[in-house]
């Protein structure tokens, strides 16, 4: 039983990790992404920061 108390944690950080790379990907474009490009392009121009 102390291998299963000791695969618990990573297993669980596994299942974790792969549900907020889901989340990530899901959420990637849409309707939101030119909003918050036009959201980042406006900081990166008040910073004065030179574009590529």
């Amino acid at each position: 039983m102390q291998y299963l108390e000791a695969l618990t944690p990573p297993t669980v950080m596994c299942i974790a990790f792969a549900l907020m790379i889901r989340t990530l990907f899901r959420n990637q474009g849409g309707a939101a992404a030119a909003r918050e490009d036009a959201a980042a392009d406006a900081i990166i121009l008040k910073q004065g920061a030179p574009q590529d």
